[in-house]
């Protein structure tokens, strides 16, 4: 199936993760600014927008506020604060998700995402929990975004071909892997900054990318568990796809309509033939099995 997809990805196509990834991205980020600027034309102040609704989907980096709020630890890696924070990470997704989905099919982009964001979100939460220098603003820090698996994805199709040029025009293209590691050190280099805990989480995420194809070049294919989750939710109210699980045995060989089903048939031969005419003599023709009949009756009808 992967295969089919390679280099056939157009913008509408079915099946093509990427563009889904950007829509759900951008639906959440559409819906939050609508309720946001409905506050402010409101006369409501901003920050009771932040704080009674915004906040409840961002990552807290306080333990006790996040055993509150346990879903923040998926939620977070869907909320964006502003544009620019938006547009940065749609770009480094479709850029290098383009490429990922063009080198391993559809089926990587979502997983990959997903796991980065969860990886980036738990070494958020340690580092806010363990550090000293960031313990202190632990109870007032939270972390939003999608950047960890934006990170995720870059460090995945970098590790799967780091040799990939893009940005032909400038002498013949710059390398995948030169573009990953300005990444990189610009993340490493900021943590410091008032944004430690998302540089934080972005190395989180660069983590699991990583492993990720390392995972996948032995043969463990880390995204089958979300895919066939996708797929079942998906099909739970398709009244068309009951049976998604259906084997070609079964479609084939029991659910055949109109035919009998294959039947495997014996090979007639005289020592057979003659070891039932001996069963016979000794106990009997009720004796004979369905199938010493069947020999018995093919091998008369051949005869006549």
């Amino acid at each position: 199936m992967d295969n089919r997809f390679k280099r056939k990805m157009t913008l509408g196509q079915e099946g093509n993760n990427l563009v889904l990834l950007l829509a759900i991205l951008g639906t959440v980020f559409c819906l939050f600014i609508f309720l946001r600027v409905g506050f402010y034309l409101s006369g409501i102040p901003l920050d009771q927008y932040r704080e009674n609704i915004f906040s409840w989907f961002t990552l807290p980096a306080d333990l006790s506020t996040l055993a509150k709020r346990p879903w923040t630890l998926i939620t977070y890696m869907f909320m964006h604060d502003g544009v620019w924070h938006m547009l940065g990470n749609v770009i480094w997704i479709w850029i290098f998700g383009y490429i990922l989905q063009d080198l391993a099919g559809p089926t990587k982009i979502i997983p990959i995402f997903l796991y980065g964001g969860l990886a980036g979100g738990i070494l958020f939460l340690i580092s806010y929990n363990v550090f000293p220098g960031l313990r202190v603003n632990m109870p007032i820090t939270t972390v939003e975004g999608a950047s960890a698996g934006a990170m995720a994805i870059a460090i995945a199709t970098t590790v799967l071909a780091p040799g990939y040029r893009i940005f032909p025009m400038i002498n013949g293209g710059i390398p995948l892997w030169v573009i990953t590691l300005i990444y990189i050190i610009v993340d490493v280099a900021m943590i410091s900054s008032s944004n430690s805990g998302g540089h934080i989480a972005h190395i989180g995420g660069a983590l699991m990318g990583y492993i990720f194809v390392l995972q996948l070049k032995k043969g463990n294919d880390w995204s089958m568990p979300i895919n066939k989750f996708f797929f079942w939710v998906s099909n739970l109210f398709n009244p068309d796809k009951k049976n998604w699980k259906k084997t070609a045995k079964r479609d084939f060989h029991y659910s055949v309509k109109g035919t009998e089903p294959f039947k495997k048939i014996p090979n007639i031969t005289q020592k057979r033939i003659d070891d039932i005419l001996d069963k016979i003599n000794q106990q009997g023709y009720r004796y004979l099995t369905e199938e010493e009949k069947d020999i018995l009756k093919r091998a008369a009808d051949d005869d006549a």
